[in-house]
Order: structure tokens, then C-alpha cells, then sequence
């Protein structure tokens, strides 16, 4: 009887149950279809969802546990909704979260949901995993998901959520992982995250979050991986950080963090990934880093970290990616930097790194990309380079780097990019590359290379750009380059070019300021894929090739600083993507085309300092345009004339004859004058022999133009002051005499005025018997009245007769820098700032006869007894008897005199001025002050010598002052570098003075 009862109780209950499961299993399926309904333009994945229906073909009863998406428990209950990626477009407002019951797990990422999140998300009290990441959510983050305290999974990334994150968050107690990154949320961290004892993961990275890291996030202790990175975080790293000992992912990168880096990160024994970079973070790498034995990246770049690396930087044999770059940070790269051997990526650069690279960078066998560019690095690139043979990137730009580049590099046949510009390089410019098949990119710019570029161009298949400009390369562009089918980039300017051919494939190309002459080839035409060409500063003439019209693509071109000649070709108009134009010094002539005015793209034109006439083009161009040094053009803007005003345009043709004839007149006048030149110099010899006196002075247009030799601003003519000076200096006593020469003795001649001068009397009993000493009288006076410069001794006047041939020029109270560094007491006084400002001066000096002057002058004797320096230790060059004008059109054939010692070697087989003979000079110069006496033991040597030079400075000091500090070493090094760079024995490999000048001042 009782178990009959018994059945029966159970079949109702059975009974029952399954009408409350079907009955809410229906509800839910009325839930998700009425959602569906409210969705819009869904994209044709949302397709996916036509499987949900209430009429499915064999149904027997309404459930979702057959729809996309849908997952069921085993009584029917939804428990997951994975709905990611289908372009669903809608909003929560229709989503009946208090249908859901036994969701666990809601995945509705990667669409373009919008709008708030609803309070009623609170309903799912079962949820474990949340993800809404990649929508367009707005609003703020409810404080009722706070009731969620089942929640382990929390995805809000990618979304445009604004506001603060509710305290309440703080009740997620079981939260494992919570993700609230890519969105917009602003306001602080709320300190009740510290709450979160479960959590594993925690990503709040990508918002606006303002305000200091609490404090408790110490309290975190199951964290694995925490990202707070690219907010607005001020203040400094918590040292409670140090609490979080399995802590293996820390980003804090991209906010406004301030401080030092806590040492106790260094307890981190778990930590594999370090990114504490653009921040603004000083002081020390802390030492306690090498304890991150399973660290793999170390960012720490874009800082004002200062200091050096630690040596125990070494230790973390783990580490793949190191990136200190942009930071403060000095003191020598450590030799322990070779222990690293996992590393694949080294970025050092922008710091202040100084002294070598070490050699045992080559035992980075993984080293994919090496980057030390901006630094104050200086001696030569180690031949262990060469061993690192996965390398697709070395930069090492902008150092102090020189000597060759080792031929070790041959090995480097995974190169994709190389640059080594702005450095002290020298040798041929080939010697170091073999076969590099996958080089994208060269740039051996700013350098001493020297030679003709010789490579095999089939050996760099994928070269896409290379850059050698400001060499000393000289020769023809090879032929070969042309059949490059990847080169689109190609400068060579400022070397010493003279012919190239067909470049086909490029698209840009500067040839600037080399020896390029003769006729613009018509076959530039042929380069239809230029976007820029640069020609300017050569020595082009003739005129502008009309084949130019089929550049339709260049959008600059640049022909300054030519010699062309004719008129500007209308056939210029058909470069329709021409935007600046540059034509200016030249010799150009005639009309300017008016077609000019159709050109749309034309936005800048420069023509000016040609003999262009006319009218001017009715173009914004040419309203904005360069136009002066043309006496011909007429127009209604920029304060020219009217047009009305000129000639008809056959006036303006027959003007085309004045145009030539007047400049051949001119010739005929000057060669006249030449002639009567000659004769007046042939008279005046003759005359000296009757003992007339004679006075010569500096041009008339100068403002030391008294005729009687002198300088006029004295306040003395030229006679009187002759009188003067024989009167003060006892008609050249010995007790007034302060220094004697090859060439004469100098006297110091007070005036009763107070002026002082110093006064260098040639040996006149020569003077007239030996041309050689007549002409380095003349030559001395020819220079000194051509020349002005601050450190150029400053010349007041001469005379030359039969009895006394002399030079007035101003004196200077410390004398000579030999006298300054014979003297003990006076060295002492000559400080290392004041060496360095004297060598700097001499350079400045030497640049402005070789780079300034026209023609350019070679001194010829530079030497310490021919610098002399003022009260404030100010250099002055003096002594310009055997100084060579260096005539472009002239041979230039003469023998050099010098000073034993300072002379460059290629005096024994070569007779011709060249500028490198004084740069030779200076280097010898430039090491003497330093040194404190002549570096005899260290001029035409070895290259092995100079480099023990460097690495051995302080044995190289006057040790008559004291050390100097860091600072004051790492400039003496680097003008040791340069001096030795001007030692080389080839003329070619040494810099040009406006080269040294650069690199002094770095």
C-alpha cells in the first residue's frame, strides 16, 4: 500500500518539475527572440541567428538549446550566450538579463552594440565570464555589477565607456580576471580593488584614469599579470608592488609616472616582463635588477634615467628585448652586455654612452636589430659584428666614431638596414660589403669616405635607398646602378661627381654641390619616376634641357647655383606635378614663359640673381616668389615696375647684344688692367733700386684705404705713421725685437698715442735680389687685405721701399702658443676650456680661408708659433708669407715651405696647394694643445697607434692641469678623434675644415 503511495508522489513531483523547466525554458527562448527582434542592419553573419524560431520543423516542445550560440545545462537552462563577431547592432535595452537565471558565461564581443549597460545585469548573480569588449558601449560602468560576486572573468576592452569605476566593484570578491581595457573611463583607481584577493588578472590599460596607484594594490596577492599602461597616472610606483610575488606581467608604460624605479621591483623572482617606459622616471637602473633571472623585455625607454648601466646587467641571461633608449644615461656600454646571450634587440640610443663599443657585443649570437645611434661613442666599430649574422638592423648614427668599417661586415648577409652617417669613417667607401641580398636601406652620409663607388650593385638586389653625401667620393656614378630595379632613393651630394648616367628607377635624386659640368644630359628625361632632383651648386651650363617636360611626376627640382644659360624652357609648364621650382643663380635670360600661369600644383618658384626680364607671370607662385637679382621684370606686385614702363619685346631683344657685349668689354678692360698691373710692379722694382720710397695699402673699397698704406680709422696718414713707428721702435732695435723668423723678425712698437702694434720686418737685403721672399711679401700683404675673421690676426697697413719692406698688425699680449706651452706658469693658466676654444678658433679660421674666400686660400705654415692669442686667450693666425690663393682654373703648381713638423707628407711627391695640406697641419696642431707639446711620436703613424692614442687619453693630457671632469674628457676625446682623422695620409680621406668645424662643435 505504501509504495503504490510512493510512486505516485514521485511521478508529481516529476511531473511538476518538468512543467517549471519547460515553462522557463520557454520564457527564455521569448527573451532572446524578443532581443533579436529590437537588433538592426545586421551585417550577413548576423544570419547565423535564423536558427533561432518557435517553429522549428520537429519540435515538440519551444527551447533554445538548439540555437547558434545557445548552450544548455542538462535540464535545459541556458547557462552561455557566445554570440562574438556577428555585427550585431543594437542595444541592451530589450535584453532581459532577469530571464537568465543560470547564465554563467556572456559573450556578446566584436560588434557594434551601443549604448548604457543596464542596472539589471545585476540579475545574472551566477555569471562567471563577462565580455563586451570591441563595442561601442557608452556610459558608466554600473555599480551593481558589484553584485556579481561569482564573477571571474570581467571583458569591457574596446568599447567608448566614459566615467569612473564604481566603488562597488570592490564587492567582486571571487573576480579572477577583470578586464576594463580600450575604453574611456576617467576618475582614479577606486582603492577597493584592493578587495579583489582572487584576481589573476587585471587589465585597466587604454582609458583616461587619473590620480596615484593606491597603495593596495599590494594586497593583491594571486596577481599574475597587472596593466595600467597608457592612462594619466601621476605620482610614484607604490613599493608595495613588491608584495606581488607571482606577479609575471607589469606594465605600467604610457602615463605621467614620476620618481625613482623602486628597488624592491627587483624581488619580482617571477617577473618576465618589465615595461616601465614614457613615464618620467630619474635616477639609477637599480641595481637589484639583475635578481630578474626570468626577465625576457626590459623597457625602460623614454625617460630621464640617468647613470650607467649596472655591469650585473649581465646576469639576466634570460632577456630578450633591452630598450633604454631616449634617456639620460652615460658612463661606457659594459663588456658584461655579452653575457646577454638571448638578446635579440639592443636599443641604446639617445643617450650620452661614451667611450667604445665593446668587442664582446660580438658574442650576441641572436641580436636581430642593434641601435646605438645619438650617443657620444667614439673609437672604431669592433670586427665582432661581423659574428652576429642575424642582424637585419645596425644603426650607430651621430657618434664619434672612425677608422674603417670592418670588413667583417661582409658576414652580415641578413641586413635589411644599415647607417653609420654623421660619424668620422673613413677609407673606400666599398671596401667593407660583399653580398647583402636582402640591404633595403644605406646611408653612409657625413663621413671621410673617400674612392669611387665601385660596388657590385647585383650584390644589393633590394636597395632602395643610399645615401653618401658629404664624402670625399669622387669618379662617375657606375653605369650599373641604373639597372637596380629597387634603388628610388640616391644622394650623393656635396662629394666630388663628374659624370652619371641612366637611373631609371629612382625616384629621388640629389647630386648637389659636386664637380658635375658640361650640359644637363637629355637623357634626365628618361627618369620619369623622380619625385625630387637636386642639381644645384655644380657647375652646369648651357641650357635647361627641354626633355624635362617628360618628368611628369617630379614634384621638386632644384638647379641653383649653375652656370645655365638661354632662356627658362616653356616645355618646364608640361611638369604638371612641378611644386617648387628653384633656378635661381644663374645665368638665365630673356622672357619668363607665361605658360607658368596653367601650372595649378606650382606652389614656390625662385629665380632669382639671373638677367631675366619681362613681365612676371600672373601666378600665386610668382607673387610669392624670389625674384630679386633681375634688372629686367616687370609686374604689378612685389614693388616692381610696371610693365608699361619697358621696351616693346623687340626692344627687349636687341638688348640681348648689350647683354653680351658689355661683359666682353669688361673682359677686355680687366686683361687691360692686368697688363697695367704687371707694368706697375716692373716700374716699382726699378725704382726701389733708386731708393724712392714707396708706399702700397689695402683697396681703396676697404675701410683701410689710406694711400699711404696705413689704416685710415688710426687717425694717422701713412707718412706720419712711418715716422712714428721707425721713431718708436729705435728704427728696429734689438731691445724692441720679440721674435725672429726665416722670414724676418717681429717688433713690438708702442706709439706715444698708447697703441700698440706689432710690426714684422721681412729681410729687405733679399728683398729685391730674390724674387721668392719679394713674392712672399707681396703674397702675405695680398692676403691680409682680402681677409677678415675674428680669429684672422687683424692688419693695419705696410711699406715697402728700398730701405725697410715691412707689415703693421695689431698686438697680442700673450704671444704665440709656442711661448704659452714652453712656459710652465702660462700653460698652467691655459685651461682646458681655453685649449678647446683656441682649437675650435683655428678651425673657424682655416674654414673661412678655405670655404669663405674667393679665390680660396691655403695658409701654407700653421703652427703653434703662428697662432697667437689675446688677453682672453682668444686664438689669432698670423704669418700668411707663403699663403697660395687657389685659383679653380689653375694648376696650382708651387713649392710649400711650412714647418717642419706640422708639414703633411704628401710634401715629398706633390707640389700642388690643396686646403688638405693646412688641415693636416691643424690636426698636428690640435693634438699639441692638448698635449701640451708637439705630438711627434704619434704624426705619420700607425692606425693602431691612433686608437691607442684614444682608449690612453689621460696619457695623452698636459699634466700640468688637472684632470678634467667627465664632461670636458668626452670633448677632448672627441677632437682627438677629429685631429687624428685630419692625420691620415691620403689628402683625399681627410675632412675639409668646414667638415672639422661641424664635428667640433657637436
Amino acid at each position: 500500500m505504501g509504495l503504490p503511495i510512493l510512486n505516485i508522489l514521485i511521478l508529481f513531483l516529476l511531473l511538476t518539475f518538468s512543467y517549471n523547466v519547460s515553462s522557463d525554458s520557454t520564457k527564455e527562448s521569448y527573451a532572446l527572440l524578443n532581443w533579436k527582434t529590437s537588433l538592426q542592419n545586421q551585417n550577413p553573419n548576423s544570419s547565423l541567428l535564423s536558427s533561432w524560431t518557435l517553429y522549428p520543423a520537429n519540435a515538440t516542445k519551444i527551447s533554445p538549446c538548439t540555437w547558434f550560440g545557445i548552450f544548455c545545462n542538462l535540464v535545459g537552462r541556458v547557462i552561455s550566450i557566445s554570440l562574438s563577431s556577428l555585427g550585431l547592432n543594437g542595444t541592451f535595452q530589450d535584453f532581459s538579463f532577469s530571464s537568465f537565471p543560470h547564465l554563467m558565461y556572456l559573450n556578446l564581443s566584436c560588434n557594434v552594440l551601443y549604448g548604457n549597460i543596464p542596472p539589471q545585469i545585476s540579475n545574472l548573480s551566477k555569471l562567471r565570464a563577462l565580455d563586451l569588449g570591441n563595442n561601442q558601449l557608452s556610459g558608466v560602468i554600473p555599480q551593481e555589477i558589484g553584485h556579481l560576486t561569482c564573477l571571474r572573468m570581467l571583458y569591457f576592452d574596446v568599447n567608448h565607456l566614459h566615467g569612473s569605476i564604481p566603488l562597488e566593484i570592490g564587492k567582486l570578491s571571487l573576480i579572477n580576471v577583470l578586464t576594463l581595457c580600450h575604453n574611456n573611463f576617467s576618475g582614479r583607481i577606486p582603492p577597493s580593488l584592493g578587495n579583489l584577493s582572487n584576481l589573476a588578472y587585471l587589465y585597466l590599460n587604454n582609458n583616461s584614469l587619473f590620480g596615484s596607484i593606491p597603495n593596495v594594490m599590494g594586497n593583491l596577492n594571486s596577481l599574475s599579470i597587472l596593466d595600467l599602461s597608457q592612462n594619466q597616472l601621476r605620482g610614484s610606483i607604490p613599493f608595495s608592488l613588491a608584495n606581488l610575488s607571482n606577479l609575471g606581467i607589469l606594465y605600467l608604460y604610457k602615463n605621467s609616472l614620476f620618481g625613482f624605479i623602486p628597488s624592491v621591483i627587483g624581488n619580482l623572482k617571477s617577473l618576465f616582463e618589465l615595461d616601465l617606459s614614457e613615464n618620467q622616471l630619474f635616477g639609477s637602473i637599480p641595481l637589484s635588477f639583475s635578481n630578474l633571472s626570468s626577465l625576457t623585455l626590459m623597457s625602460l625607454f623614454n625617460n630621464s634615467l640617468s647613470g650607467s648601466i649596472p655591469p650585473t646587467q649581465g646576469n639576466l641571461e634570460a632577456l630578450s628585448e633591452l630598450g633604454l633608449y631616449i634617456n639620460q644615461l652615460d658612463g661606457v656600454i659594459p663588456p658584461s652586455i655579452g653575457n646577454l646571450s638571448s638578446l635579440r634587440t639592443l636599443y641604446l640610443y639617445d643617450n650620452g654612452f661614451y667611450g667604445l663599443v665593446p668587442n664582446e657585443i660580438g658574442y650576441l649570437k641572436s641580436l636581430s636589430k642593434l641601435e646605438l645611434c645619438r650617443n657620444h661613442l667614439s673609437g672604431v666599430i669592433p670586427h665582432s659584428i661581423g659574428n652576429l649574422t642575424k642582424l637585419v638592423l645596425v644603426n650607430m648614427c651621430e657618434n664619434h666614431l672612425f677608422g674603417l668599417i670592418p670588413k667583417s661586415f661582409r658576414n652580415l648577409t641578413s641586413l635589411e638596414r644599415l647607417r653609420f652617417n654623421q660619424n668620422n669613417l673613413f677609407g673606400k667607401v666599398y671596401e667593407a660589403f660583399g653580398d647583402h641580398p636582402n640591404l633595403t636601406f644605406l646611408d653612409l652620409s657625413q663621413n671621410n669616405l673617400y674612392g669611387e663607388i665601385s660596388f657590385n650593385w647585383r650584390n644589393f638586389p633590394k636597395l632602395g635607398t643610399f645615401n653618401a653625401s658629404m664624402n670625399n667620393i669622387y669618379g662617375s656614378i657606375p653605369p650599373e646602378i641604373g639597372d637596380s630595379s629597387k634603388l628610388q632613393v640616391l644622394d650623393l651630394s656635396s662629394n666630388h661627381i663628374v659624370e652619371f648616367g641612366s637611373l631609371t628607377e629612382l625616384q629621388y635624386l640629389d647630386l648637389s654641390a659636386n664637380k658635375l659640368s658640361s650640359s644637363i644630359p637629355k637623357s634626365m628625361g628618361n627618369l620619369s619616376k623622380l619625385h625630387y632632383l637636386n642639381l644645384s651648386n655644380n657647375q652646369f651650363n648651357h641650357k635647361i634641357p627641354t626633355e624635362f617636360e617628360k618628368l611628369i611626376h617630379l614634384s621638386e627640382l632644384d638647379l641653383s647655383h649653375n652656370f645655365l644659360q638661354g632662356e627658362i624652357p616653356p616645355q618646364i609648364c608640361n611638369m604638371e606635378s612641378l611644386e617648387e621650382l628653384n633656378l635661381s643663380h644663374n645665368n638665365l635670360f630673356d622672357l619668363i614663359p607665361g605658360c607658368f600661369e596653367e601650372m595649378r600644383s606650382l606652389s614656390r618658384i625662385d629665380i632669382a640673381y639671373n638677367e631675366l626680364q619681362g613681365p612676371i607671370p600672373n601666378s600665386t607662385a610668382f607673387k610669392d616668389g624670389l625674384m630679386e637679382g633681375n634688372k629686367g621684370l616687370c609686374g604689378n606686385f612685389k614693388a616692381l615696375p610696371s610693365c608699361d614702363a619697358f621696351m616693346s619685346h623687340e626692344q627687349t631683344s636687341r638688348k640681348k647684344w648689350v647683354v653680351i657685349v658689355f661683359p666682353i668689354l669688361g673682359m677686355v678692360v680687366l686683361l687691360i688692367g692686368l697688363f697695367g698691373f704687371f707694368l706697375f710692379f716692373g716700374q716699382r722694382k726699378r725704382d726701389s733700386q733708386e731708393k724712392r720710397r714707396t708706399f702700397f695699402g689695402p683697396k681703396a673699397t676697404d675701410d683701410f684705404g689710406d694711400p699711404f698704406g696705413f689704416s685710415s680709422v688710426l687717425n694717422f696718414n701713412g707718412k706720419f705713421l712711418y715716422e712714428e713707428i721707425i721713431k718708436a721702435i729705435d728704427d728696429f732695435g734689438e731691445k724692441y725685437c720679440i721674435g725672429k723668423g726665416r722670414q724676418g723678425s717681429v717688433y713690438k712698437a708702442e706709439l706715444p698715442s698708447g697703441i700698440i702694434f706689432a710690426v714684422k720686418k721681412f729681410n729687405s737685403q733679399l728683398l729685391f735680389d730674390e724674387m721668392a721672399d719679394q713674392d712672399e711679401f707681396l703674397n702675405e700683404v695680398l692676403a691680409l687685405t682680402e681677409i677678415r675673421h675674428r680669429n684672422i690676426i687683424k692688419f693695419h697697413g705696410f711699406c715697402s721701399n728700398a730701405q725697410h719692406s715691412f707689415i703693421v698688425s695689431e698686438y697680442l699680449d700673450r704671444g704665440s702658443l709656442t711661448t704659452i706651452l714652453k712656459d710652465d706658469a702660462a700653460a698652467k693658466e691655459f685651461g682646458w676650456n681655453q685649449r678647446m676654444n683656441v682649437i675650435k678658433g683655428v678651425a673657424n679660421a682655416l674654414s673661412y680661408l678655405h670655404h669663405d674666400c674667393l679665390p680660396p686660400i691655403v695658409h701654407g705654415d700653421i703652427s703653434s708659433k703662428n697662432v697667437l692669442l689675446d688677453s682672453e686667450h682668444e686664438a689669432h693666425v698670423s704669418d700668411f708669407g707663403i699663403a697660395k690663393f687657389l685659383n679653380p682654373h689653375s694648376s696650382n703648381w708651387t713649392a710649400f715651405a711650412g714647418t717642419f713638423g706640422y708639414a703633411a707628407p704628401e710634401i715629398a711627391h706633390m707640389m700642388r696647394a690643396t686646403e688638405k695640406y693646412d688641415v693636416h697641419s691643424f690636426g698636428v696642431l690640435a693634438l699639441e694643445v692638448i698635449k701640451g707639446n708637439h705630438p711627434r711620436d704619434y704624426v705619420s703613424t700607425n692606425f693602431s697607434s691612433f686608437s691607442n692614442m684614444i682608449t690612453e687619453i689621460n696619457q695623452n693630457l698636459d699634466h700640468r692641469l688637472p684632470t678634467p671632469s667627465r664632461d670636458v674628457m668626452d670633448k677632448l676625446m672627441s677632437i682627438m678623434e677629429v685631429a687624428i682623422l685630419c692625420l691620415v695620409e691620403s689628402p683625399e680621406a681627410r675632412p675639409t675644415m668646414k667638415k672639422v668645424c661641424n664635428l667640433l662643435c657637436k
